[in-house]
C-alpha cells in the first residue's frame, strides 16, 4: 500500500483498514506502514497544535 502511488480523488480523504489480529496487526501497521506513508508525505508526522481542538481549528467555547 505505501509503495504504490495512490490516486488522488477529491472525495477520498483517508484509508479504511481492517486489522486482522489485534493488537499485533495494528502494531505492525503503525510500526511498518505509517513511517513509509510519512516519508511520502501521505500521513502527518507532526501536529500544529497541542490539543485536538487546535488541530481541528475549533475556537474555544465561550466561558460561562
Amino acid at each position: 500500500m505505501a509503495s504504490s502511488r495512490p490516486r488522488r480523488q477529491p472525495s477520498a480523504d483517508g484509508f479504511a483498514l481492517m486489522i486482522d489480529v489485534l493488537p499485533d496487526g495494528l502494531e505492525t501497521f503503525v510500526n511498518e506502514v505509517v513511517p513509509r506513508l510519512q516519508d511520502k508525505g501521505l500521513f502527518r508526522a507532526t501536529y500544529r497544535g497541542t490539543t485536538l481542538r487546535e488541530d481541528l481549528g475549533l475556537a474555544l467555547p465561550p466561558t460561562i
